[in-house]
This record gives structure tokens, sequence and C-alpha cells, in this order.
């Protein structure tokens, strides 16, 4: 291959039936909307930190008694994106090396990847007691603009150019990666500027659809 590195963001990207994870375990603890919108709009003009968006995220869900078990029922309903699995391992028999840099959280990948076929997952992670309530939270420092941090990382822990990565995302939060990528692929798409930042902009909602530009 002519690319080492294969980077994915994970939600609407690998995970399909959803934006962001964030937003539908909010629908599902019936978190109110205009509390999520007030949040969100203070992470972006710089009001508050990353971490402190997390942690008012997650002391919404413990006020709604959210259990291990509601987490999991949340995203039974999401699928993998067609064609992910293929793909996935398609770029593993290719030799490629793949990651995945996302803002979602840990038990999106657990239920999807019990095996976890990947080499790098920069994730939020979450965990619960035996009870199934939150006992704790490590926020990923690898979202918004410093997932093209975090590509930088993978690249140079695994010695391969940043000429010679890909970064595949859908959104907003994934503009620095892909401008930051050898090539930088917009999939799925919900944001014009991620198309505008993009190198290549696959439109049909199916995976192996990226593995004739690697």
């Amino acid at each position: 291959m002519r690319y080492k590195l294969v980077c994915f963001d994970l939600d609407g990207t690998i995970v399909d039936d959803t934006e962001f994870i964030w937003h539908t375990l909010h629908e599902h603890f019936s978190i109110d909307q205009s509390l999520v919108r007030k949040w969100h709009n203070m992470y972006l003009e710089g009001k508050i930190t990353y971490a402190e968006w997390f942690a008012e995220d997650v002391a919404w869900w413990n006020r709604a008694g959210a259990r291990k078990k509601d987490f999991f029922e949340a995203i039974s309903g999401l699928r993998l994106m067609q064609g992910a699995e293929e793909t996935i391992f398609e770029l593993k028999r290719r030799g490629a090396k793949i990651a995945v840099i996302s803002g979602s959280l840990d038990i999106v990948m657990h239920h999807f990847f019990p095996g976890n076929p990947f080499d790098h997952v920069f994730i939020n992670q979450i965990s619960f007691d035996h009870k199934g309530r939150i006992s704790g939270y490590k926020v990923s420092p690898y979202d918004f603009v410093h997932k093209a941090t975090g590509l930088k990382l993978i690249a140079t822990r695994e010695n391969i150019p940043l000429a010679k990565t890909v970064f595949v995302g859908d959104n907003l939060n994934d503009i620095e990666a892909v401008r930051t990528a050898g090539l930088g692929i917009s999939f799925n798409s919900k944001s014009k500027e991620l198309d505008a930042a993009a190198d290549i902009v696959v439109k049909k909602k199916d995976l192996r659809e990226i593995l004739c530009h690697l």
C-alpha cells in the first residue's frame, strides 16, 4: 500500500445511525436539549475545557440514574457502517496499521469490536462499579483539533511519515486530522467545511469505497 497508517473516526464513520454517541445517549436518558446545546456552545467558545464538558455530561447521566445496562441498551439500535468490517480486515491484510481516534466512548468499541482489531485506539473511557453505576472516566486528549495530535503521535510511534498516513472522518471535529494526514478522506460527511478540507469526499455510505484510494 502507498499509505501505511489509516486512522478512523468512530461515530458516523465506522458506526452508523449516530452522528455523535453523546447525542444518542442524551436522547436515551432524556437530557434537556437546551442544556446540551448550552454546554456544547460553551466549549466551542472556549469558556470551558473539554474535560469540564465531559464531566458535566457524566453528571447528567448520573442524575438520570443511568446504569451500565442502560448504556448498552442505548447503543443497541446502532450498527456498523456498511463495509466496515471488510475494510478494516482488508487493510490489515494489506499490512497497514489501523487506528481509531475518536471523541466517542469505549463502550461503543467494546460493543462492536470485542476482539479489538485496531493497533491504536484513542478514545474516551468510562467505567462502572459492581452495581452498574458510573464509577469513573478518563478523558481522551485527542478530540477536535487534537485529533491531529493523536495522528502525529501514532505516526511517530510506528515510524511512519505523515505523508503515508490517512485520516477518515465525517464531521467538524475531524477537520484538523484530515488536513494533517497525507490523505484526508471525508466520508458520510455532515460538514461542508470537512468536505472542503479533505482530499477525497466519499458520499456513498459504504466504507469499502475508500479502498480504491489507498
